[in-house]
């Protein structure tokens, strides 16, 4: 047997037994293909050194404290979270979802690119990162009431809330400072217009869209409507006002998130299952397929009408037709393949 035991700082922890299995050419006098060892050392519990045995069968003493000198040396015992600066980047990165606070400043970018008023290089910069701020902030708070249930789930179980990279206090501060910069910038650097749709996307991300999972299937078409607003912010950062036209931006991107979301959803529903939450996927899966089916058609719709508000021309709708179509196609068949 090997006793193994793990060292800290102010001592050592409780003793763990293992048994350790060598082969018969290493044993004196073995009969058997394999024989426990006899021996006894005290070595850190996540290294356990090979056994040197000698033709007598005594240890080497000068090896032994040479092994327990090398490994308590590298198992300095450390905090976590783990709050070394060099670190704490990262972790804010991952806190942020960058990845996704990203799509959604290119959305709010596409407004602004298609509204009818001159570009000015400061408003398009505001307010891309007066959005890319909010949209941060928004998803720091979400991870904080998410944590006892993205825990249960196989998708975010390692998210850096859940594995105690960062504390729900770092989560708190991170949020608020960046939703105070973020909302700031738009009302100061863009308009107020621009600034209101930030801080109403954030309400109703963190305080309707996040509980309403657990509660009832409407928080999709919340959620919807949450990634519908980028576009307005960017429209209204160029123009200074919303018209019919910066709503059909809105409206192809809310049409689009049930579609992908929804075919996100279906192969997760054991994860939400799991989790408690209240998605169509799990709970009726026969209206995820209808949904799915009516808001890819929506958006066929949608795009044959942008020339007629002058967003695109006429090779818009032509161009976008067969893709819209196949997309229909997957609407209505790509859940028999998935199921």
């Amino acid at each position: 047997m090997l006793l193994l035991c793990r060292f800290y700082r102010r001592g050592a922890a409780k003793p763990q037994k293992i048994t350790r299995y060598i082969s018969m050419c290493n044993v004196a006098n073995c009969s058997n293909l394999e024989r426990k060892c006899a021996e006894v050392i005290t070595v850190p519990v996540n290294r356990v050194p090979p056994i040197n045995q000698k033709h007598d069968g005594d240890l080497s003493q000068d090896h032994q404290s040479d092994v327990l000198a090398k490994c308590v040396k590298e198992n300095v015992w450390k905090p976590s979270p783990n709050m070394a600066l060099h670190n704490m980047g990262g972790y804010f990165k991952k806190l942020s979802k960058f990845r996704l606070t990203s799509l959604v400043v290119i959305t709010a970018m596409s407004g602004y690119a298609m509204a009818p008023a001159p570009f000015e290089l400061n408003t398009f910069l505001s307010c891309s990162l007066g959005t890319f701020l909010v949209s941060a902030a928004a998803n720091a708070i979400n991870q904080y009431h998410e944590v006892p249930f993205d825990s249960q789930m196989s998708r975010t179980k390692n998210r850096v809330l859940v594995t105690g990279q960062l504390t729900p206090l770092d989560s708190i501060a991170f949020a608020f400072v960046s939703a105070t910069a973020g909302i700031s910038l738009l009302y100061f650097g863009v308009n107020g217009l621009t600034a209101t749709l930030g801080a109403t996307n954030l309400i109703l991300y963190t305080s309707v869209y996040t509980p309403l999972k657990r509660i009832s299937i409407l928080n999709t078409w919340v959620g919807s409507l949450v990634g519908a607003i980028p576009p307005l912010m960017g429209w209204a950062s160029c123009a200074g006002h919303l018209d019919a036209s910066s709503f059909l931006l809105a409206g192809v991107l809310f049409a689009w998130q049930f579609p992908h979301f929804n075919a996100l959803s279906w192969n997760l529903r054991p994860d939400y299952s799991r989790a408690g939450y209240r998605m169509m996927s799990v709970t009726n899966p026969a209206l995820c397929r209808r949904t799915t089916l009516s808001y890819t058609a929506a958006l066929t719709i949608l795009s044959a009408a942008a020339p007629l508000l002058n967003v695109t021309n006429n090779w818009f709708a032509l161009e976008s037709f067969p893709l819209n179509a196949y997309f229909c196609y997957l609407g209505k068949f790509g859940f028999n393949y998935c199921a």
